[in-house]
């Protein structure tokens, strides 16, 4: 029997994805800190994002946060480029792994002709893709096998090595990937999890099924959804202090979002055609629990676009914000501007 689902307001979600994704404050860099603000794993396609989203997070991040030995880099969600806790690559790697025999076969295949390529070491991308006979890309699927790391430095094509297979079987990689999502995303569904890690809905559908023990229903101004029976007594009571400002960086966790999930963080249509566009996606910048407008840099120029009138106190913190920004090969001091 279904239990009543659990009601709960937009408010009360928003605060409970900026707790769990750590934006009420920041904490101090630490290797328990450092795991937990990559749970869900930090976006890194536009260059060195993870290092930002580091930075809305934790104090003492510095550009170099990415090498830290508590991370790897990973072909992750969606074959987007991620860094990821390095104790965890099997769950954003062999827990994406196909369940139909064509998709997992022709993985296990490009990693076997790829384990032979690399038995000398690490190779750039483009080199074992000439050798594959394809084009690149092709080597992303390889990933899924647990067997594949991958170092990009934001500026030069990603270098591929063979790593051991992984402990663990793609079950139960899976399992915990989908705990990862809900803590991180919940209250949510199985076609958002499918979305956000790049799988087939009847794959989704089937991991949300064998969860079942494991969640309890919530009905959201968007309609039902489930979130983790360890996270129901946060969802429901937990109040939160909020960050005055952060920057949040393209692809960053707390709007990483698909269709209506987008429609309950920002309500205007206006605002998400600003925010969600279809090409590289801007900044966000949160304020006092909102996103109040955009934001995108250029060389040493961090250009805002607010989306509202916000006090002196918040464009003074998201002054400081910009100007601390942990970005690596900047000539001169990050300043800020406004757009018209």
């Amino acid at each position: 029997m279904t239990p009543t689902p659990l009601l709960v307001d937009r408010s009360r979600i928003l605060s409970f994805r900026r707790f769990v994704n750590g934006l009420d404050a920041r904490r101090p860099r630490g290797k328990r800190s450092l795991r937990r603000a990559a749970w869900s794993g930090l976006q890194d396609s536009m260059p060195r994002a993870a290092v930002l989203s580091l930075h809305a997070r934790l104090d003492g991040v510095d550009p170099f946060a990415w090498e830290d030995p508590a991370f790897a880099q990973v072909w992750g969600p969606r074959y987007s480029a991620y860094v990821v806790p390095a104790s965890d690559v099997p769950l954003f790697t062999l827990g994406r792994l196909p369940d139909d025999d064509a998709g997992r076969d022709r993985a296990y295949r490009i990693a076997a002709q790829l384990h032979e390529i690399l038995s000398d070491g690490p190779m750039d991308v483009r080199d074992a893709g000439k050798a594959l006979g394809g084009h690149p890309n092709m080597l992303r699927y390889a990933t899924t096998t647990g067997t594949i790391a991958i170092r990009w430095d934001g500026a030069r094509q990603p270098t591929v090595w063979r790593i051991d297979d992984p402990a663990i079987d793609p079950w139960h990689a899976r399992k915990e990937l989908v705990r990862r999502f809900l803590h991180m995303f919940g209250p949510s569904t199985a076609a958002a999890f499918g979305a956000w890690a790049g799988l087939k809905e009847r794959s989704a559908l089937s991991a949300f099924d064998r969860m079942r023990g494991s969640m309890t229903p919530v009905r959201t101004p968007i309609g039902d959804a489930w979130i983790l029976n360890s996270d129901v007594d946060t969802l429901r009571n937990h109040s939160i202090d909020d960050a005055t400002a952060r920057l949040l960086p393209s692809g960053d966790a707390y709007y990483l979002l698909q269709g209506a999930e987008r429609r309950l963080l920002v309500p205007g249509g206006d605002r998400r055609d600003l925010l969600w566009t279809s090409r590289v996606w801007p900044g966000a910048i949160l304020s006092d629990g909102r996103l109040v407008g955009t934001w995108r840099r250029s060389a040493n120029v961090v250009t805002a676009e607010l989306w509202e009138s916000v006090s002196c106190r918040v464009l003074d913190h998201i002054e400081a914000e910009a100007v601390t920004l942990p970005i690596q090969g900047v000539e001169g001091t990050v300043r800020l501007e406004f757009a018209d």
